[in-house]
């Protein structure tokens, strides 16, 4: 049987010589430059041309128009707004997401979201105008989605990639929850979402520097089942399975696959930190594919801070507290997952095993609109990761020589170019 390492190798759409990789130099630009506007609180002024969160948002708007004017026209650029309020603004508040949208050749719904939160705050939530840098939460994450556009613009994808600067993070998650809404209302299939949230420094806490290794955070049984649905994922043993751990697994999977990145993908299996969130959450909620990513080791001295320093000790999220190397590199991985998922087929919907009581397997999964073969994978009950892999080329079914009850089957679909979607798990066939 063949190993699944080698075929890694195959997990990345093959990207052109001349692709130009992401610049240490320009993302310090672009973190400065958004530092520069004082405070980017969401309740922030809205209409003061040099300081606040109106001022960065529309500058970040006319960077993606400008990026868009240099690629013929390729971006979409536009802003989404809505009223959300609660204990954070208790007046309420408009949020603004600021997008911008690379339409792909083939069906322009299958769309791929990359984003991160433009706001800011210091250590209370509530105080709109003191200095508020936010250079690593999250200037980092704005400036990776920033060069990721640079990078991919004008390149031509089957899927559709929707960059994405949200709003309103610090309050209440409310520009992931504008995002996944107008994902839902335009009806888009979100194949993944990778939200990028503290993702620029390298030393943590304790001094302890980690230059090369980046947390990936995933669910695994999804947060919008059904009572029904989990009872069928229960039965199938697909706890550690759901479409997002997938993404995590593939995000990893393309990390090996490309060792010139640098970086090790320490996939954690929780939706998030501890007792914290991100605005991968509401895309969750709603069913949709979604990871965050953040540095491999944390500073909460240089998180949600007033500027100050007390007995020696440096507070505050200012730019001398970021590794921009390490942040390009968090960027090419990124870059990387998109290409991949935006020149794959989509998922197979469903994939269904039928093997009770017998030696053997049958698989068979829905057709996929431009695939031109699927991988079909599998492992030991026991083991989180896939070890074997079979393609077919013809049809869309296939008979394993392994017993279901011990097994884990999966699913992907394969491009014309190699590139490869997530892996639908294998469940139940449906009884005649």
């Amino acid at each position: 049987m063949k190993r699944l390492l080698p075929l890694l190798l195959i997990a990345a759409a093959p990207a052109p010589a001349n692709n130009p990789q992401p610049s240490p130099d320009r993302l310090k630009a672009t973190v400065e430059k958004l530092v520069s506007f004082g405070t980017r609180h969401t309740l922030s002024s809205t209409t003061d041309k040099k300081r606040g969160i109106g001022a960065a948002r529309r500058w970040a708007t006319a960077e993606f128009e400008r990026i868009g004017k240099g690629c013929g026209g390729c971006l979409t650029v536009e802003n989404i707004a809505g009223p959300f309020s609660g204990p954070r603004a208790p007046q309420g508040v408009e949020v603004v997401d600021v997008l911008a949208i690379q339409r792909g050749a083939g069906d322009p719904n299958q769309v791929v979201i990359v984003a991160g939160h433009i706001d800011s705050r210091v250590s209370d939530v509530m105080d709109v105008t003191s200095d508020a840098p936010g250079a690593n939460d999250n200037a980092s994450g704005s400036a990776l989605v920033m060069e990721a556009a640079r990078i991919l613009a004008g390149r031509k994808f089957e899927a559709t990639i929707v960059y994405a600067l949200l709003s309103g993070e610090e309050q209440g998650l409310w520009g992931g929850q504008l995002l996944a809404r107008t994902a839902k209302e335009r009806g888009w299939q979100v194949r993944a979402m990778l939200n990028n949230d503290i993702v620029g420094n390298t030393v943590g806490q304790d001094g302890t520097r980690v230059a090369d290794r980046v947390r990936v955070f995933s669910e695994g049984a999804r947060a919008s089942e059904d009572p029904k649905a989990t009872l069928v994922r229960r039965a199938i043993g697909g706890e550690d399975d759901g479409p997002s751990r997938a993404l995590a697994k593939k995000v990893d999977a393309i990390a090996k696959a490309e060792p010139s990145i640098g970086l090790d993908v320490f996939a954690i299996r929780r939706p998030d930190r501890f007792g914290r969130g991100g605005d991968h959450s509401p895309f969750l909620d709603l069913g949709f594919p979604a990871v965050r990513f953040t540095v491999g080791i944390e500073n909460y001295d240089r998180q949600h801070q007033n500027l100050r320093t007390e007995n020696g000790r440096v507070y505050g999220d200012t730019v001398d507290g970021m590794d921009f190397p390490y942040l390009a590199k968090v960027t090419a991985l990124n870059i990387a997952a998109l290409t991949t998922l935006a020149s794959a087929p989509a998922a197979p919907a469903t994939v269904n095993l039928d093997g009770a009581l017998s030696m053997n397997t049958k698989v068979s999964w829905d057709a996929v609109p431009g695939a031109s073969a699927y991988r079909v994978y599998w492992r030991r009950a026991d083991s989180q990761d896939w070890a074997d892999s079979r393609v077919v080329k013809d049809g869309t079914a296939t008979t394993l020589d392994v017993i279901v009850d011990d097994t884990f089957i999966g699913v992907a679909a394969v491009g014309a170019d190699g590139s490869e979607s997530l892996v639908t798990f294998g469940g139940m066939a449906p009884r005649k």
